[in-house]
């Protein structure tokens, strides 16, 4: 199997957070709301390519994130995707959305409104990330641009 590499595309719009199990855990730098993309480590770019320990994995991960995101934020509703259109390498969106968000209640694919992450907000997701998600799971010191 190939090394693992990160798709450009992926690298230059995230905050790489932390190593999970099977996946990279990002953070999309756009303050405006929540939005976490997994990375699985795997050689395929679609669900129902992953062995099934793999996709128990990976289920496993987006609750984790999921839950995060549910308890940190004042969330109304989570979104998740693995649409890969675009950007081929299989990644999984998980959004937290609110009515107050910009792009309520339409999606947020190809918006170009942005604010980015100061980097007091990063070392506070890093802090929550940290406190929430179990010990396995490693947070980058410092969070490293993917």
């Amino acid at each position: 199997m190939p090394a693992f590499s990160l798709d450009p595309r992926l690298a230059a719009d995230c905050y790489l957070l932390a190593e999970m199990e099977l996946s990279q855990l990002l953070l999309m730098n756009n303050a405006l709301l929540p939005w976490y993309i997994l990375v699985p480590r795997v050689d395929c770019d679609e669900l129902h390519q992953l062995a099934p320990e793999q996709q128990k994995r990976l289920f496993e991960e987006i609750n984790q994130i999921s839950q995060f995101i549910k308890t940190d934020q004042s969330i109304e509703k989570l979104n998740t995707a693995a649409i890969g259109n675009i950007v081929r390498q299989m990644h999984i969106h998980i959004l937290g959305r609110n009515s107050s968000d910009p792009w309520w209640p339409g999606t947020v694919w190809g918006t170009t409104q942005r604010r980015a992450y100061k980097q007091t907000e990063l070392d506070e997701i890093k802090r929550r990330l940290s406190l929430q998600l179990p010990k396995t799971i490693t947070i980058l010191q410092p969070i490293a641009k993917a």
